[in-house]
């Protein structure tokens, strides 16, 4: 019975995750910011739930080590935790624009350094990082979740070369928009009440991006998705999945100065 170690399960993706892995005979150590609000995974066998807040190395050291006296030993690593931070870029605060790269960025490098040696040691694992469609094509007022996607693909392309010595797989997972609290109790707006300049543009862009999450994927589609990576056995690097992911492939397929043009008209009208 392999064991799967995931960040981020209190809801959304990385709860259909720990659901689904568990459906197939997994052992699951689900981590989450504040396990004690926890009352269904915790209910289940061979799961424990642990706190682990990703922009603390001290809580991620704490949860992983804890997983493996726990159960002897982690196979994959599900890097889900992360969040949405959307507004105008001039708009956000420092501390914004640090929580926000910590947690999707910084939370995400730091819990994979610390499985390394573990898998290292066990020689095998596998490494699946969230990254997003964000992480291909760029949206407005999005540039600091942008950021951090990106980032997720530049680390973990590199990383493969390293630890592919070691039989550790790094996978990559692209959703498009899913149908989570991604965009309500998990948003961050930005916003300066003494800078006006960008209201009526934001709201248009807002209005035209709550329209596509009322049509975007389930979590549990996502999820499979994820279940696939960890278990194909294949040396494949990205899987892009969900609805919306035609717009990365068109992204590839125009010019680049016509997809901006498109961009802007879709979300701007």
């Amino acid at each position: 019975m392999k064991t799967v170690f995931i960040t981020g399960t209190s809801s959304g993706i990385g709860k259909a995750t720990a659901k689904l892995f568990h459906s197939k005979g997994w052992k699951i150590i689900a981590t989450m910011r504040n396990p004690a609000a926890e009352t269904e995974l915790s209910k289940l066998k061979n799961v424990i739930v642990l706190q682990c807040d990703v922009t603390n190395k001290d809580s991620i050291k704490s949860s992983i080590k804890t997983g493996i006296r726990t159960f002897g030993n982690i196979d994959v690593l599900v890097n889900n935790a992360g969040y949405y931070t959307i507004g105008s870029f001039e708009t956000a605060t420092d501390e914004q624009i640090r929580r926000q790269i910590d947690t999707n960025l910084l939370g995400l490098i730091n819990t994979t350094k610390e499985i390394i040696p573990h898998f290292r040691e066990q020689k095998s694992g596998t490494i699946i990082n969230l990254s997003s469609i964000a992480g291909n094509v760029t949206f407005p007022l999005q540039a600091l979740y942008h950021a951090t996607k990106w980032g997720v693909e530049g680390f973990s392309e590199s990383l493969q070369y390293e630890l592919k010595h070691f039989n550790i797989k790094i996978k990559i997972i692209q959703p498009g928009v899913t149908k989570t609290d991604f965009f309500g109790r998990s948003m961050t707006v930005t916003k300066d009440d003494n800078l006006k300049e960008y209201d009526s543009y934001y709201q248009k862009v807002m209005n035209n991006l709550m329209k596509s999450v009322v049509e975007g994927s389930n979590p549990e589609e996502i999820a499979q998705t994820i279940y696939n990576a960890a278990t194909d056995n294949k040396s494949k690097l990205r899987y892009l999945t969900g609805k919306f992911k035609g717009v990365v492939y068109i992204r590839k397929l125009l010019p680049v100065n016509l997809f901006r043009a498109i961009v802007r008209f879709s979300m701007e009208k």
